[in-house]
């Protein structure tokens, strides 16, 4: 039957609504293919179920992940619970701020032991699959994953890189445990291994019938949530089925472009929602302070997705973006930048506070300091009456001011202020970043 033209208005409606929803997820399988599979060479990449120990930050060649920090060390495992729950361990960690956030196959954030939650003392969690049923050991604390695909990236406090081997220390009483002996699979799915190309560039290559084979086969093991299943309904629809193979060539030519065009339309709106992404904006800062866990808000879901896969929930850590300064003109390495606080209105954290440099691409920019961040742990120059001024800038500022300079490109980039455990006024918006100011 030939496709009438009000059905290809609803589905290729339908297709960019999918494509906004299944973005995270198929981003999240790209990801874990680049990181798990043997030959790779993606810092931080380990086999499933294991550890990769990141022994120093990422520098300007990391593309695993964007938007990257150097404020602390990474330890990343991707874990598939399908063959049955993973121990995670942890040492105690006296001093030392950290966080191990578990996501699930959708981006959100279900656990995270750490400093804030679980304090500096050692611990043994169990991560159980859906629809497990066992035994545990004893005094293993259960947390129940949503799916079976999900993903740890901690982040463990340095202070510099005559810091490393004490947080190599800390690295090493992460552990993963496979609680049974059933190995994981390591078959792949539909959609491509590319172990070079960035996964955000991936996705974004994906045709509409990719990209939707992969969603049905992942929804198998990595179920949506109850409150989704009004769009996994609607979904149907396209012939995107969990656990069914999506069958592209059953469609008729009709249907196949106003869901390839669908598609495109939804790519088209994580980029932009990922460019300005819901958020509070205050003298040009972008915070989003709704993230990590994100219900039913799928647009929001994906533009996180798109900038910055594995968000912090806000009570461990909020990011401010800033793509413009104070007369709201973009950021450019044209132009010489100052990020001024007073004395009494530094970031309020309980852990530290950093300031990152992404060129437009969201990854670090490479310059002869080797610095893509600055922050509360670095030997700044305050003034005499304690006021903070960080310099912004292509060229050096001169080697007397170089201790607060933070590098920029020749070409447009944007900064990013995290604040770790963040104090009350941060999450309830009364302190916010001051704007940058273009001088000269």
């Amino acid at each position: 039957m030939t496709t009438t033209e009000p059905q290809t208005t609803e589905l290729a409606a339908l297709a960019a609504e999918a494509y906004v929803f299944a973005y995270p997820l198929v981003t999240m399988e790209l990801t874990r293919r680049q990181m798990t599979t043997s030959g790779s060479s993606v810092l931080g990449g380990a086999p499933l179920n294991s550890f990769a120990h990141m022994p120093f930050p990422p520098d300007a060649s990391f593309e695993g992940v964007v938007s990257p920090n150097v404020d602390t060390l990474y330890s990343i495992a991707w874990l598939d619970l399908s063959a049955g729950p993973v121990q995670l361990s942890v040492a105690a960690t006296p001093g030392r701020y950290f966080l191990l956030p578990l996501y699930d196959a959708w981006t959100n954030v279900f656990a995270c032991p750490g400093t804030r939650t679980t304090g500096h003392g050692a611990g043994e969690f169990a991560l159980v699959g859906p629809g497990w049923q066992g035994e545990l050991p004893e005094a293993v604390e259960r947390i129940d994953a949503p799916t079976a695909l999900m993903a740890i990236v901690g982040r463990t406090q340095v202070n510099g890189a005559q810091d490393y081997l004490a947080v190599h220390a800390v690295q090493a009483g992460y552990r993963l445990t496979p609680l049974t002996d059933t190995p994981v699979s390591t078959a792949v799915g539909p959609g491509p291994l590319d172990l070079v190309t960035a996964p955000v560039d991936q996705v974004a290559a994906l045709d509409a019938a990719t990209f939707f084979a992969m969603t049905a086969h992942l929804m198998a093991d990595n179920p949506a949530k109850p409150a989704d299943a009004p769009v996994v309904e609607r979904m149907a629809l396209l012939g995107v089925v969990p656990g069914r193979p999506f069958d592209w060539d059953s469609l008729s030519p009709e249907a196949q472009q106003a869901i390839a065009e669908g598609a495109t339309e939804g790519l088209a709106r994580v980029q932009a929602a990922g460019r300005a992404p819901r958020a509070e904006v205050h003298d040009g800062w972008i915070t989003p302070y709704d993230i990590g866990s994100y219900g039913t808000d799928y647009l929001q879901r994906a533009a996180i997705t798109a900038v910055g896969l594995g968000a912090n929930l806000p009570q461990d850590a909020i990011y401010s973006m800033c793509r413009v300064d104070a007369d709201n003109k973009p950021l450019h390495g044209s132009g010489r930048y100052q990020l001024h606080f007073e004395a009494d209105s530094l970031p309020p954290v309980n852990a530290f506070w950093s300031l990152t440099l992404y060129n437009d691409r969201q990854f670090f920019v490479d310059n002869p300091i080797n610095r893509y961040a600055i922050g509360d742990r670095d030997a700044l120059q305050f003034h005499s009456d304690g006021s903070l001024t960080l310099l912004i800038q292509h060229s050096s500022p001169g080697e007397p001011l170089e201790s607060n300079w933070l590098p920029a490109p020749e070409d447009s980039f944007n900064v990013m202020l995290r604040t770790f455990w963040p104090r009350p006024e941060v999450l309830e918006r009364t302190w916010h970043t001051p704007a940058l100011c273009r001088v000269g």
